[in-house]
């Protein structure tokens, strides 16, 4: 393992360590991630297609994130996705683009969520939901400073196709919610024909669950946790407090064990329209560089609301 780094260092020079580093700090040689969010609350769509037309509406989202700000090269995720219940049968609709780009890679997935709700009880309803999804890959080898040119970094990869599947689980009430999934099974090989390395999409496991508490008539207090595993890579877990004053603003923190704290701020427009905003910062050693002013984070989301006779107040989560 050490020569290759070494014959890396050598062929492709700082600069392009530099990518990728930043390539495999994302994704683990042996274990591929997903792109993290510290609004996961507002996103679960991304990672559960369960939850997919779990509003009772058509409901529209847009994220950005910016990792490490300050560090060249480092990750920017793009979300973008749609979903909403299909007729009255309990079926759930979604489509989803992630984009995800860390130094010379760039990653995209398109996802097709199907989603089937049943009542379990007056208050709690139990989805079950399966994901269709593409990757493109693309890695731009020719970014690189190669001081020592090699031939298995002269041809860059271009829209490298690979399909996948997930599925999940998500139960919730009116306070409640839990869900289980794995958005992606099967397990995708890259860069098996380099000589750097092999880097391979494995299974994330996701769990999420929050309680919504009614503090008074104005005050809600939602705790929520996000646990994410998968194999070769430390667990991630999630921590995150957020209350909700009148319906409309939204202030809260979060922490990632043993990565980052986070602060988060949102608020309503009207009841259809949300806009949220988060700040992390590393406690890692990576935190402390002088480079590196934290990672940000914006949302926006509008529920196409149809109110009859009455305005319902947003729901938490």
């Amino acid at each position: 393992m050490m020569n290759h780094i070494i014959g890396v260092v050598k062929k492709i020079g700082l600069l392009g360590v530099l990518g990728f580093v930043l390539l495999f700090l994302s994704t683990g040689v042996q274990a591929q991630q997903d792109a993290q969010y510290t609004q996961y609350m507002y996103n679960t769509v991304s990672v559960n297609p369960a939850y997919a037309g779990s509003r009772g509406h058509l409901s529209l989202a847009a994220l950005h994130r910016s990792q490490w700000v300050g560090l060249d090269g480092a990750p920017k995720t793009q979300t973008l996705n749609i979903h909403s219940p299909i007729g009255y049968n309990g079926v759930g609709l979604g489509v989803s683009i992630v984009n995800d780009e860390i130094g010379p890679t760039s990653e995209t997935y398109l996802d097709v969520d199907f989603s089937y709700t049943v009542k379990t009880s007056d208050e709690g309803k139990l989805s079950f939901g399966i994901k269709a999804s593409g990757h493109l890959l693309d890695i731009r080898f020719s970014e690189l400073n190669q001081f020592a040119p090699d031939q298995t970094l002269e041809q860059d990869i271009d829209n490298k196709f690979s399909p996948n599947f997930g599925a999940g689980v998500y139960y919730h009430t009116d306070k409640f919610y839990a869900g289980l999934s794995v958005p992606r099974f099967l397990q995708t090989s890259h860069f098996e024909e380099s000589s750097l390395s092999t880097a391979k999409e494995q299974m994330n496991f996701y769990l999420i669950t929050g309680y919504v508490f009614d503090m008074n008539p104005n005050l809600k207090f939602k705790p929520t946790i996000l646990s994410k595993m998968v194999q070769g890579a430390p667990l991630q877990v999630d921590l995150s407090a957020n209350f909700m004053l009148n319906d409309k603003f939204i202030l809260g923190g979060a922490y990632r064990w043993d990565a980052a704290f986070s602060g988060m701020f949102g608020f309503y427009l009207n009841e259809s329209f949300l806009i949220g905003m988060a700040y992390d910062r590393e406690v890692t050693e990576l935190g402390n560089a002088a480079f590196n002013d934290g990672s940000f984070e914006i949302i926006l989301r509008y529920d196409f609301i149809k109110t009859k006779g009455y305005v319902k107040s947003p729901r938490f989560f």
